[in-house]
């Protein structure tokens, strides 16, 4: 009688041991990549964090301009104190009210 296939238990530690050689090989290859990999990890991290939250990078970009003193610097310290004051007298909501059209006459 010729032998048939293998048991299926020595195929199956055959095919574990396979596969760990190969999980060990392709760890070695991709070592070198992982810093570089990192890397552009980061970057696309925040290009995702730009690309939600432009309000931030626009503040990052005018903060330096509006608060180095002069004109606008001063007007809008005294804005925001002003707007801090108001928020904290009020509650949440603005003391100013503005007109809506519904309630021009």
């Amino acid at each position: 009688m010729s032998e048939g296939p293998p048991p299926l238990a020595e195929r199956r530690a055959r095919l574990v041991a396979l596969a760990a050689a190969q999980r060990r090989a392709l760890g070695a290859d991709v070592e070198p990549w992982r810093r570089p990999l990192s890397i552009a990890d980061r970057g696309v991290s925040a290009a995702r964090f730009i690309r939600n939250h432009p309000a931030w990078i626009v503040a990052a970009a005018v903060a330096p301009v509006a608060l180095r003193g002069g004109g606008i610097g001063t007007w809008l310290r005294r804005g925001f104190v002003a707007f801090q004051i108001a928020r904290r007298l009020g509650g949440r909501e603005s003391p100013v009210r503005f007109p809506t059209r519904s309630s021009q006459s």
